[in-house]
């Protein structure tokens, strides 16, 4: 069972971004699944590794588009980017120095973040975009 079911409600209408979070939304439920099923660092550590690359591509993707179009919520948006790439990152690596495995918190935290974000802060630059053309 996936811990974050996409649904209609998380698109944001900027078909690129919202196959880039469903992208993100799969990192998730790939690393939720072999944290149930037990899969060791060997197996869960690239998916790790995925999710926090792909994680920081899709945020400079944004974050270029903020610049392209001038974007003036973009310094904040951003620093929502950099708090959570700094916290990532962080376990990281914990993780690959063994000192911590992927845990239900984790996961939670993650999910949560995720949906929080494109649910509030993403939503509310589609208007703005959609105005100079993004689709």
């Amino acid at each position: 069972m996936a811990l974050f079911e996409w649904g209609p409600k998380f698109c944001i209408g900027i078909q690129s971004i919202d196959d880039q979070h469903k992208k993100l939304v799969d990192y998730v439920n790939q690393l939720h699944e072999g944290m149930l099923s037990g899969k060791g660092a060997d197996l869960m550590g690239p998916i790790l590794q995925g999710l926090v690359e792909y994680t920081v591509n899709h945020f400079k993707y944004e974050e270029g588009i903020f610049s392209t179009h001038g974007y003036a919520d973009a310094v904040a948006h951003k620093a929502e980017h950099d708090k959570l790439i700094q916290q990532v990152g962080d376990f990281h690596g914990k993780f690959k120095a063994g000192s911590a495995t992927i845990s239900t918190e984790l996961m939670n935290f993650l999910k949560n973040w995720l949906m929080a974000h494109i649910l509030g802060s993403d939503k509310k630059y589609v208007p703005f975009l959609t105005e100079k053309g993004v689709k």
